[in-house]
């Protein structure tokens, strides 16, 4: 199930005037959290990763993500974003929804995996209206748990 890598303290709703700051946003959620040691390493990832190819997925949902040898585990933190930003998304659509993965760079296999059930959740239209109709962390947690 995917809410075994969520947790309430990684869902947040924001307001952002850009991409950038949104991931500055969830990244210093998952440091406060303490899921990651080093805020400039992970975020310095994310954005290398999202120079190589947007993680704007499309159907105004992004996905960036990092996977770096000082984790050990998978973590999934959401931001519901209160105004829909541009992200150079695939299909050219803004975004409101982001899933921010980390996770080891040595457990490929389970990181596909997650990748995969995330995506699929995601493609279903309901899942994406509920979630933005969301205002209560645990709320968040709870559909996914509904899945």
């Amino acid at each position: 199930m995917l809410t075994e890598y969520m947790d309430p303290s990684l869902v947040t709703f924001i307001e952002a005037e850009s991409r950038d700051e949104v991931l500055k946003k969830l990244v210093h959620l998952i440091y406060q959290a303490g899921k990651i040691k080093d805020k400039e390493e992970f975020f310095n990832a994310i954005l290398k990763r999202e120079k190589i190819v947007s993680t704007g997925i499309g159907m105004g949902v992004a996905i960036p993500h990092a996977k770096l040898p000082a984790f050990d585990l998978f973590f999934i933190a959401i931001a519901i974003l209160k105004k829909p930003l541009p992200w150079h998304s695939l299909d050219g659509s803004p975004v409101r929804i982001v899933f921010m993965i980390g996770g080891p760079d040595d457990k490929q296999t389970e990181y596909l995996q997650l990748l995969s059930r995330l995506t699929q959740t995601i493609k279903n239209e309901e899942i994406r209206k509920k979630l933005l109709n969301l205002s209560e962390t645990n709320n968040v947690i709870e559909l996914f748990e509904t899945i």
